[in-house]
Formats: structure tokens, sequence, C-alpha cells
């Protein structure tokens, strides 16, 4: 048996590159959880996950250009699966079958959050900050009062403001607590979610109030797609300016009805219409 291992993951090794190999615990109970938890996390040439029910004990084998193990553990979490790392949404346990419902170890949730030299290279070495943010009912609440912040700086066309500003949405992007997300909202938000940090470390990263609006471009529809996954407690206008982005538009959204245009500030302040508005 320890040979036909040791050729089973010689064998995944050779076809994945760059592989690295992890050791993780994930709760389950039977072949059926093992099944689910193994195809949840395997994609093809870039992750595999052997799983032993006994030991309760995971064998992740990734490409470590392409993933890492937090994606992988992730969906498995997705698919009703706790980890160390991740908990299941509690709607997506209560899906799994009677004898798949494993007892769940009671874990505090702890908000930790991080700070990048350059937040763009998702994958580079990170430092860890002491940094406590108040998380309100709603898990992605202080994400979007951030990323309002961050518009009304653009408004003000205040390159230096807006670069704080967009340091502080990156903080309340790393603080979330997926584990309090709905299934939905978790789906969407690990989609979305290095779209977000990518574009928001571009804007950190400069003071050029233009090359700021470019990247709040990109920003804005990953952050539309989340907030419309989301259940608000106010309605939300997404809003469109027809002269933006050399002349093919571009939208964000607004707490207010009233456009206060973020591409182009005093200079064309209510240049623009709302396209939707979201309840």
């Amino acid at each position: 048996m320890a040979m036909i291992l040791l050729l089973s993951v010689t064998s995944c090794n050779a076809q994945i590159k760059n592989s690295k190999t992890e050791n993780v615990k994930i709760y389950g109970n039977c072949e059926m959880c093992e099944s689910t938890i193994e195809n949840a996390g395997n994609i093809k040439k870039v992750a595999s996950v052997d799983w032993d029910k006994d030991t309760k004990m995971a064998t992740l084998i990734y490409d470590s250009s392409k993933t890492n193990s937090d994606e992988i553990l992730k969906r498995i979490a997705l698919a009703g699966y706790d980890s160390d790392n991740f908990l299941a949404p509690d709607d997506a346990y209560a899906k799994l079958a009677e004898c798949c419902q494993y007892d769940r170890v009671k874990k505090t949730a702890i908000v930790k959050t991080e700070s990048m030299e350059d937040h763009a290279m998702h994958h580079q070495e990170m430092v860890n900050e002491n940094v406590e943010i108040k998380q309100d009912e709603h898990p992605l609440k202080v994400v979007f009062d951030a990323y309002f912040i961050l518009k009304d700086a653009l408004v003000a066309s205040d390159g230096t403001l807006t670069s704080a500003k967009a340091k502080t949405l990156l903080t309340a992007i790393d603080a979330v607590k997926m584990e309090k997300l709905t299934s939905e909202s978790h789906t969407v938000w690990m989609k979305v979610m290095k779209d977000l940090a990518l574009n928001t470390g571009h804007m950190e990263a400069t003071k050029d109030i233009s090359l700021q609006r470019t990247h709040f471009i990109t920003l804005s529809d990953p952050m539309y797609q989340i907030l419309k996954a989301s259940k608000q407690d106010t309605s939300i206008y997404y809003q469109h300016c027809p002269m933006a982005n050399n002349g093919k538009g571009a939208n964000w959204l607004s707490k207010e009805s009233a456009i206060k245009n973020p591409y182009y500030g005093a200079q064309m302040l209510t240049c623009g219409n709302t396209l939707e508005t979201i309840e």
C-alpha cells in the first residue's frame, strides 16, 4: 500500500508543474465525503487532493505558479467541509447527506489583516500587521463603505487621499470573515477577491489621479458583482459616465442617487446617469 501511494504521488507530481505538497486537516466522515472533498479540490494538471477518512488528513499537490492551498481549501469549504483554515458556510454544511454531517469543531474566527509592499502581486511575501477592524453585522459592509469613501476621494480629485483610502479598502478586503458569508456571497467573493485586491493595490501604489481612475474602472465591476450578491439595508446606485475610459464609458457604485462623477470630479461633476438601483 505504501508503494502504491508513493507511485500515485510521484505520478501526480509528474503531471503537475511547479508542484508543491502540503498536508492539512479537513473534517468529514465517510467515502462519500472523500469523493466530494477530492472532486471539489481537484483541478486537472493544477491541483490534486488525496483525503484519508480515518486520519482526516489531506495531501494537497498543486502548481504553485497557478494556485495555492488557500484557494483549494476555499473550494472544499464551499462544498461543505471545514478545514483548520476555512469554515464552510452553514447552508453548505446543511446540504450534506446525513451520513456526511461530521461533528463540527467549534472555532472562533480570528480576523487577520495583512499588508503587502505590492498588493498587486498577490503571491509575494506578506507582512502581518496588527490592524483591528470592527465588522458590522453584514460581513461585507466594511468593504462597501471603504469603496464609497474611495470613490469620494476620486470625486475630490485628490491623489494622495485616494491612495490612503485605497489602503483602507485593502485592509477591509483582507479582514472579511468568509465563514459568515451566505453561500451565494461566498461563491462570488472567491471569484472577485483577487481582482478587488489587485486593482485596489494599484490605486494605493500611485498618487497619479489619472492612473487611479483607470484602475477604479476595473475595480468597480467586481465590486458590483459582490454587492449584487449581497443583501443591502439601503438602496445603492449603479451609475455610468459615457465620457470616461476614452469615450468607451465606465461605471461606478454610489450610495447617493445624485451623480457625482469620480472619473472627472469638478471638471464634469454631474456627467452621467443611473443604470440600476440595487435594493
